[in-house]
């Protein structure tokens, strides 16, 4: 059976952006409402403690709700909030990260710093496409798969991606479907560079002569003067994507104009997505660290040497660790071809198995900057001691809520203050949120016996709580089933009444007759 529209008053958004509703003490997850509207939705999972639903109508609307420019926002994955008003984007972002800090490290920033934010559209300049032939639409597609879904968006248009990129995906769809593998070539992955675009088409098959030429064809037809467009193809892994045509071309590159400093890429190796807002962030997190020259500063998780460069640029000593072969390889080329060579060094470990002891191994360091994926830096800032500890950490993050629980770390038992703290609006109209944190050693480090009393603590109050909670949903059990047993009681009392209600009238009937 169908379920009926519910209606709702929304309270806040969830980092998705999801209107979160409470009803009846549950939370409901509501895809496309926004905080302060009153709506209906219908449930499409639901869950002991939550649900998850679609937004049937608005009721009430939120001073924060705009119309989409996308003709595909709803159905396309790759945006979730463009019905909220770009400042209010940026805004809820920031309550984000600050509700992560309070409810899960149980911490709190001096200083709020203000949000990083560039333009809203045609700022990705890397994506990946997918693409499938479908007899039924009469060709090939190319977009971004669609929301909960593993089709693929029928679109002409991605207003995320530079302009001249958007304008392609007509054109790519009509070239796919031109080719001998048009039913074998499932992604495309786009790198959007200063002076060079590259375009690398996954093969699951080999590529005929005549689909070289095709190809071929295909990138002089959309080069720009002085900006040519690269095909590239990869046969099997990230590892083995290789030029085809023109191979003459300029080499893929971004720059970081404030630190003078060009980095070359490949376009299977990990850079951000929007160069724009990369400059600003770099910016952002070398005047929280402030190198000086004669530091020691250590940059984890490096990549390819987007911070670790800059850094050098102080005149400090620093040291890159990454756990990546193929990126420490391309970080010490570009440190070499941007003249750092002598200011960096660089070292392949696995950060997320770092010890006491193996941290120790590293030397002192005076400062430390941290830009982890999204799992966090929880078993490399646990393993700081007292005599490792730097005096000031700069932490990149793209998980709130990592960031959150190292946090909580790193002020709780290894002796820092959160000085300052602020999102940077890496993706606009979805719901990632990257964020940039400083620390200041303030304090000595807890010792393990201090730790381990903190955690004993610290258990023994979820223990308490647990069992409270447990008390208090068996006794609202007990009362229940009281309630039950006297609702049944009063039932079947109420039955017995009618029945002997209704004996009586037959026996007074068959008085009044003399039967």
């Amino acid at each position: 059976m169908s379920q009926a529209p519910v209606v709702a008053r929304v309270e806040s958004l969830d980092h998705e952006g999801r209107g979160i509703a409470r009803v009846d003490g549950k939370a409901i997850f509501i895809d496309g409402a926004l905080p302060y509207e009153t709506v209906t939705y219908k449930s499409y999972r639901i869950k002991k403690s939550y649900e998850n639903a679609d937004l049937v109508s608005v009721l009430k609307e939120s001073f924060m709700r705009t119309t989409p420019s996308c003709p595909h926002f709803g159905v396309c994955g790759g945006c979730s909030m463009q019905h909220v008003e770009f400042s209010a984007q940026v805004a809820i972002k920031q309550r984000v990260l600050e509700d992560n800090l309070a409810h899960i490290g149980k911490v709190k920033a001096e200083v709020v710093l203000p949000p990083i934010s560039g333009a809203p559209w045609g700022y990705r300049h890397r994506a990946r496409l997918s693409a499938r032939y479908v007899e039924k639409k009469g060709g090939a597609l190319v977009g971004f798969r669609e929301k909960s879904a593993s089709f693929i968006v029928d679109m002409n248009e991605c207003r995320i991606l530079p302009p001249h990129i958007s304008a392609l995906i007509p054109a790519l769809r009509d070239m796919i479907t031109s080719l001998s593998i048009n039913r074998r070539l499932p992604q495309i992955e786009i790198a959007v560079g200063a002076e060079l675009d590259v375009l690398v088409f996954r093969n699951m098959d080999a590529v005929t002569d005549a689909d070289l030429v095709i190809l071929k064809a295909f990138s002089d037809r959309h080069s720009q003067p002085k900006r040519p467009l690269q095909v590239w193809l990869q046969p099997k892994g990230p590892e083995t994507c290789y030029p085809v045509y023109p191979l003459d071309a300029p080499k893929l590159t971004y720059r970081l104009a404030d630190f003078d400093i060009e980095m070359p890429y490949y376009p299977s190796e990990f850079t951000q997505v929007n160069p724009e807002i990369n400059n600003v962030m770099v910016s952002r997190a070398l005047r929280l660290l402030k190198p000086q020259a004669g530091e020691r500063i250590a940059d984890m998780f490096c990549g390819i040497g987007n911070f670790t460069l800059p850094i050098a640029r102080s005149g400090a000593s620093v040291l890159g660790m990454e756990g990546s072969e193929a990126l420490v390889k391309r970080a010490v080329e570009n440190a070499t071809h941007n003249g750092l060579q002598q200011q960096v060094r660089y070292e392949m470990a696995n950060l997320f198995d770092v010890t006491e002891a193996s941290l120790a191994a590293l030397g002192k360091f005076d400062k430390m900057l941290v830009d982890p994926p999204r799992d966090g830096a929880l078993q490399l800032l646990s393993a700081i001691t007292e005599d490792t500890a730097p005096q000031r950490i700069v932490y990149v993050s793209c998980n709130p809520s990592t960031l959150a629980r190292d946090a909580g770390v790193l002020v709780h038992t290894k002796g820092y203050t959160l000085t300052s703290a602020g999102i940077i609006n890496m993706f606009p109209h979805t719901g990632h949120v990257e964020s940039v944190a400083c620390f200041e050693k303030t304090a000595p480090c807890k010792t393990h016996a201090e730790i381990a009393e903190m955690l004993a603590a610290e258990a023994a109050i979820r223990d308490a709580a647990r069992s409270a909670s447990i008390a208090a949903r068996q006794q609202r059990e007990t009362l229940a089933a009281a309630d039950k047993a006297s609702e049944q009681a009063e039932k079947a009392a109420a039955k017995d009444a009618r029945r002997a209600a209704y004996l009586a009238s037959l026996a007074a009937e068959d008085a009044a007759t003399g039967g």
